[in-house]
């Protein structure tokens, strides 16, 4: 039977782990799917579901940036090809991830405020964000070469929506955020099409967010580990507001002997096989983490910026150091007020929570942002990419005995 390869895509919310599953077993027994690409059925679980629990707040529902109402989020996994690296050809390990705070988010703006760790990376349209306060389409997040064919396809699929822009409306400039994922991907292809952005967005859901190897996390390496997409969300209680906060981010960032799990220094207690993100060569990325965080609580784009700050306590709460070749970008926007894009009157209200208020908000996104770069970790899966580089998933098992020792 021979084998060739095949890209499968799928929207976030849209397909289980255990469709997808079914349909890699489907493809390979037709024989469209790279055999490189079919790893073993991987039994992944979220960080509490482990028995692990971080911080103090009670999550949402959905322990995810979708308990913001409104909130959506839609993946496209590309994975095809196996073998040496061909530029431009493959093998392919890559996506596109994107985050949309509302809908008619063109008209109806939301507050919104960033935050720069370290800019070793890019996330473009940050400068009219920090100048209006406000973020009026969705968020991309992709591979750092990818980042102007992504852009094209956010903006394409703007037009589509809003066919007046650039003619009788304003133009934009979309928020596309990267990491590096060239330790298991042909990043040189740029194989994230205009029409893979538009597929993603067009299936962004409001329900459960798919996490790890997929979307932009598909090629993503976080502390010697397979990393990706994780995310998650504190609750506050009603005496305290009752707002909910989501995070979500691509975590690609990290060395193995630097990884903190509720504490516990794992990652120097894990039996360190040898990583390619723990002997980089001189110009190899040393990863990047982008963070999205969403928030019902009616906060402006002063506060946001705040709130995106409180994030890198989250991040730090991991083990990062925020390596000199990192790229730590943070974006925060509150869904709580509207601002109209084109007012009919001078003026018009916005809910404002007083910063005297601000302590648990502050506290639930640095617990957020460390669960769900943990989640990231523990549901991603072992990937083997070009060259054959293998990227392990955290071994669940050992992870627990670490935590619990062997009871």
């Amino acid at each position: 039977m021979k084998f060739r390869s095949v890209h499968f895509v799928w929207a976030a919310g849209q397909r289980p782990a255990w469709l997808v599953m079914l349909s890699c077993v489907v493809a390979l027994i037709s024989g469209c799917l790279s055999t490189a690409a079919a790893e073993p059925k991987q039994d992944r679980h979220r960080l509490r579901d482990l028995g692990i629990v971080v911080g103090q707040y009670p999550p949402g529902p959905l322990n995810a940036i979708t308990d913001i109402a409104g909130v959506k989020v839609g993946h496209t996994t590309l994975i095809s090809g196996e073998g040496p690296l061909k530029p431009g050809q493959g093998p392919i390990r890559t996506g596109v991830t994107v985050v949309v705070p509302r809908d008619d988010l063109w008209h109806k703006k939301v507050p919104a405020g960033s935050f720069i760790l370290n800019g070793t990376g890019e996330m473009t349209g940050l400068a009219w964000v920090a100048e209006s306060g406000f973020l009026e389409y969705p968020i991309a997040l992709t591979n750092t070469l990818n980042v102007p064919r992504v852009a094209n396809g956010v903006i394409s699929w703007m037009i589509k929506q809003y066919p007046t822009i650039g003619i009788e409306d304003d133009t934009l400039t979309p928020v596309v955020a990267e990491c590096d994922d060239g330790r298991l991907n042909d990043i040189q292809g740029r194989h994230v099409s205009e029409q893979h952005v538009m597929t993603a967005l067009d299936g962004a859901s409001s329900g459960p967010v798919v996490e790890g190897t997929v979307g932009a996390g598909t090629g993503m390496v976080s502390y010697g580990f397979k990393g990706g997409i994780g995310t998650s969300s504190r609750k506050l209680s009603e005496n305290e507001g009752g707002y909910t906060v989501g995070v979500l981010v691509n975590a690609n960032h990290g060395r193995r002997p630097e990884l903190i799990v509720s504490g516990v220094p794992v990652g120097k207690l894990y039996e360190p096989p040898a990583q390619m993100s723990e002997a980089l060569v001189p110009g190899q990325s040393e990863g990047s983490i982008i963070i999205v965080i969403a928030t019902d609580a009616p906060l402006d784009a002063r506060q946001l910026t705040r709130l995106a700050k409180r994030a890198a306590l989250g991040l730090a709460r991991t083990g990062s150091t925020v390596r000199h070749g990192s790229g730590d970008f943070i974006l925060a926007f509150s869904t709580a007020n509207v601002i109209p894009h084109y007012p009919k009157n001078p003026t018009y209200n916005l809910t404002h929570l007083a910063d005297t208020h601000l302590n648990p908000l502050f506290a639930a996104t640095v617990e957020a942002t460390e669960e769900a770069i943990l989640n990231a970790l523990t549901m991603a899966t072992t990937i083997t990419g070009r060259d054959n580089h293998r990227i392990e998933a955290i071994d669940l098992a050992r992870l627990k005995t670490l935590l619990f020792g062997s009871r």
